[in-house]
């Protein structure tokens, strides 16, 4: 069986965000095109997002520098803030579960993220903010202790195939392709649904995927 893996489509990686992709909004709307013409292909749809509420020095402003856009960032995906979201032309209705990843350290794989529900606040969730940069509460406690990581749901769904699509390829793209090969599933990069952040780089990554073992395809390809 197979499933659809959308990777960090979040405000702030998008135009307007702290660490836009150009082109990310349009990425955005794209795959939920494709899932509207091709999600009867996978059994299971996951999403991964970037949940920070204090990640140490992947945040530039922890170490009070300037990002170095290789492991030092602008400020960005705080949880529970607008940054955080979903971008609103992806589709969320059509995505079967969210993976929060990052929260109290660098994470670019969605194999790194534990099964998490974001956009509901229990009854009984904490209020306030917590952390430097002002987290909810609520949303840092969106992850509760010994959920799934990406890796457990997809098995325990019996996924042995995964596609892959999102922001950006250059990293968190990358990450989560060679992790999902790594495990073991047959893994396919959809190349026009995803975006980098360095072009130059995002052609290394995808190469570095395909020699990893990675098959890439354009949209209609994938049908």
């Amino acid at each position: 069986m197979r499933a659809l893996i959308i990777v960090d489509v979040q405000n702030d990686f998008c135009e307007g965000g702290s660490l836009a992709v150009e082109g990310g909004a349009a990425t955005a709307a794209r795959i939920s095109e494709y899932l509207e013409d091709s999600g009867h292909r996978f059994h299971q749809v996951a999403a991964t997002r970037d949940w920070h509420v204090d990640p140490g020095p992947h945040f530039a402003a922890a170490q009070d520098s300037d990002p170095d856009w290789q492991e030092s960032w602008p400020v960005h995906c705080v949880a529970g803030s607008a940054g955080a979201d979903l971008h609103p032309d992806l589709d969320s209705e059509l995505i079967d579960a969210q993976f929060l990843k990052g929260r109290f350290e660098a994470a670019y794989s969605g194999f790194e993220g534990q099964l998490g529900d974001p956009d509901t606040v229990r009854s009984d969730a904490p209020s306030g903010t917590v952390g430097p940069y002002g987290a909810t509460a609520a949303a840092s406690a969106a992850v509760e202790d010994g959920a799934p990581g990406l890796d457990d749901w997809l098995r325990d769904a019996d996924i042995s195939e995964v596609t892959v699509v999102g922001l950006a390829t250059d990293h968190c793209v990358r990450a989560t392709v060679l992790d999902a090969i790594d495990a073991g599933y047959a893994t396919s990069v959809v190349t026009d649904l995803v975006r980098g952040v360095d072009p130059e780089r995002s052609e290394d990554a995808l190469s570095e995927m395909e020699d990893a073992g990675a098959v890439l395809l354009h949209w209609r390809e994938s049908r």
